[in-house]
């Protein structure tokens, strides 16, 4: 699944509390989200990258990047999948696992 390889991905590069979501029965633009949070801008940007080439391998890219690691939140849009990667302070204040709280977990690795 594109979505676990994404949350690898990101663990490879020492992301922080891994959550993957299953949203297809709540969301009408994706059927999983990956959140994972790094410590500096330049882990978060790190995480990114490996996220990027982790699904690149597997045969897909990203269809839109948003964000800026120094912002502290970048999203990677691969159609089904959105994975966003967040500094602390920014994941607690946008707080998409409560926003998406109807969502099944899948996957959390703290």
């Amino acid at each position: 699944m594109l979505a676990q390889k994404a949350a690898e991905a990101a663990g490879e590069k020492q992301a922080t509390d891994i959550v993957l979501l299953d949203v297809t029965q709540i969301c009408s633009f994706a059927d999983y989200f990956v959140i994972a949070s790094g410590e500096s801008a330049r882990q978060i940007e790190a995480i990114a990258e490996e996220v990027e080439q982790a699904l690149k391998k597997a045969g897909t890219r990203s269809i839109h990047r948003e964000g800026a690691a120094d912002s502290g939140w970048v999203l990677l849009d691969f159609g089904d999948v959105i994975v966003h990667v967040f500094a602390p302070t920014e994941r607690e204040l946008y707080d998409l696992e409560e926003l998406w709280s109807a969502a099944r977990t899948v996957v959390r690795i703290q």
